[in-house]
């Protein structure tokens, strides 16, 4: 099953805040969970942190989280619109030298026009993020297979 994936982080290149998943059936409960960030960039501090929503876990519980939240799917796909979630989500998946899953998939999508910023519904917070993107690739994959009804 396919996972739209957000995530917050310190800086382009910095530290993982903020991770998010939401599953492309409806029914399902999505996954977030918060980092701690220490010394926050001034960009971050105004527009991030103050959207998170949740306490800060440990990297190992959120690890262990995570692992736990795909394991019941044997061909987890996780789907970003940018790559840096890509890479923090793939370095969660390795844990003091052992990896959590059997196996996940990520996909990398090109959205012309999409902008998290615009479209979600509380902008910097990976859950919100993780939302919008699910409902503008469900949204053009309806349009493509011209269901207007989606």
């Amino acid at each position: 099953m396919r996972y739209f994936l957000d995530c917050e982080f310190n800086g382009f290149d910095g530290p993982l805040i903020a991770i998010a998943l939401v599953p492309e059936v409806d029914g399902l409960g999505p996954f977030y969970a918060v980092l701690p960030c220490h010394r926050p960039q001034r960009w971050v501090a105004e527009h991030v942190m103050p959207k998170l929503g949740a306490p800060a876990q440990s990297r190992a519980d959120v690890v262990a989280g995570l692992a736990a939240y795909l394991a019941g799917d044997p061909e987890p796909v996780l789907v970003a619109d940018w790559p840096e979630d890509i890479a923090h989500a793939a370095a969660l998946l390795v844990f003091k030298g052992r990896r959590m899953l059997p196996q996940a998939r990520f996909e990398l999508v090109n959205l012309p026009g999409f902008d998290t910023a615009s479209m979600s519904a509380l902008p910097h917070n990976a859950l919100a993020d993780a939302r919008a993107l699910r409902a503008e690739v469900l949204a053009r994959k309806a349009l493509a297979l011209g269901d207007v009804a989606a």
